[in-house]
């Protein structure tokens, strides 16, 4: 199998915009918005490829891709050039024309070169930013046994999800018969008419019939997606089938995210401070790497004032390195390097990324808080909806979510107020206790 694994050449989507992630993705590429307190999401599918013995990989990048280069710089050099294994950024150069990549099946177009150089006979193409664990060996191995043209991974979701997904309509021998992109009205799967067979965005293709239906004549324009037309166009004329989905994750159910949105990337991470973890990040059998800087233990202080003295308290939650809770309490959080939470602060329910400083007695309920953000003294986050969303985001599910950098200063005390000063242009906010 290893000679197998040694003739295939693996492209990462990861430019994606990520516009239902905003502010989150304001200033990086969806597949490098932090995760699970050290991680990024692209991290998940590069260590998918790791652990499957994959070492030929390029990412392809676009939409603000210096954080993603500079997060794979410093934690994926993991090869040596003159051992044949590398991870390479390649972010659009508009090398085939004036055009930038207009969905997944351009993108590939417009590397050809990179492949051809290779001359593997096996391309698999994943997506950057869902979080699952997977062998990919497995489905190689699928492939090849089964002759098959092209194999795409699919799970089972349910069906009232299917304005999300793509769906697969398939036979009994696993052949895919049909494609329909988001329906509102999906076929279901034989036998279980509450769930859909949705694809995961991966595609095994044998080189030779990747290379035919990329050809400048095929990809017409406007048709530049392997999903919504790429993979209808090939079901009439080549042996398509499915690759369901086999967890490494070892769970009660399978697990797959497709974190496009901020309710899916919040409940992504609360996922992973429940009593019973639904995702296992502890699995030494399947690590997640990714790169995390030089910095000192989590550390609890018990705080002492004239209000007599608070125990640092930490339960049910993710504390990353550098973390410290003086005094404060934090309960089913995820809490990035360098979070400090002050005394008597509660921060329940929520997602704190790097460098963010909770001050005195603040309060900070089901939020999700970018980096480097300052929460002074007293505020309220997640208790008042409506006057929270005069000054941030709220999602439908009542999620709040404050921006990369703001910086929130106590200025009256008549009300809880912020002079909000973000790429010097000063906001006057106002928030109730």
């Amino acid at each position: 199998m290893n000679a197998r694994i040694e003739r295939l050449s693996t492209l990462i989507m990861a430019g994606g915009r990520g516009a239902r992630l905003e502010p989150l993705t304001r200033d990086r590429a969806k597949p490098s918005v932090p995760f699970g307190g050290t991680y990024r999401i692209i991290d998940f599918t590069l260590s998918n490829c790791i652990n499957s013995g994959i070492r030929r990989i390029h990412v392809l990048t676009q939409y603000k891709f210096d954080s993603l280069a500079h997060h794979l710089k410093m934690g994926w050099n993991i090869f040596h050039s003159e051992q044949g294994g590398y991870i390479d950024v390649i972010p659009a150069q508009q090398r085939l024309g004036q055009q930038w990549y207009r969905g997944t099946a351009d993108a590939v177009y417009q590397n050809f070169y990179t492949l051809r150089r290779e001359d593997p006979d096996f391309v698999l193409i994943l997506a950057g930013d869902h979080v699952y664990k997977m062998d990919y060996s497995r489905m190689l191995q699928f492939h090849i046994e089964t002759r098959s043209d092209v194999t795409v991974g699919v799970v089972d979701m349910p069906a009232d999800q299917s304005i999300h997904f793509g769906v697969l309509e398939t036979g009994p021998d696993g052949r895919i018969l049909g494609f329909e992109e988001k329906p509102r009205r999906p076929k279901t799967i034989p036998g279980a008419s509450d769930k859909i067979r949705a694809s995961m965005g991966i595609y095994l293709f044998n080189a030779g019939v990747l290379y035919g239906e990329l050809l400048p004549e095929a990809l017409e324009r406007g048709r530049n997606d392997f999903g919504k037309h790429v993979l209808p166009r090939l079901l009439k004329r080549r042996k398509v089938l499915c690759y369901p989905f086999e967890d490494e994750n070892r769970g009660e159910e399978p697990y797959w995210r497709d974190i496009g949105t901020l309710d899916a990337f919040y409940a992504a991470n609360m996922d992973l401070v429940s009593v019973s973890p639904r995702f296992n990040l502890y699995d030494r059998r399947w690590p997640v790497r990714t790169y995390q800087p030089q910095l000192p233990p989590v550390r609890t202080v018990m705080a002492h004032d004239v209000e007599g003295s608070t125990p640092g308290e930490v339960l049910d939650s993710i504390l990353s390195g550098g973390c410290v809770v003086r005094g404060g309490r934090v309960v089913r959080s995820v809490l990035s390097p360098g979070v400090q939470v002050e005394a008597r602060a509660v921060v329940e329910g929520s997602v704190l990324m790097d460098g963010v400083e909770v001050g005195r007695s603040a309060r900070i309920r089901k939020a999700i808080i970018d980096k480097e953000v300052k929460i002074p003294a007293g505020a309220h986050i997640g208790y008042n909806l409506e006057q929270d969303r005069r000054s941030f985001m709220v999602t439908d599910s009542g999620v709040v979510v404050i921006p990369r950098g703001e910086t929130l200063e106590p200025g009256w005390p008549e009300a809880l107020r912020y002079r909000t000063v973000r790429g010097g242009e000063v906001l006057k906010r106002s928030l109730a206790r």
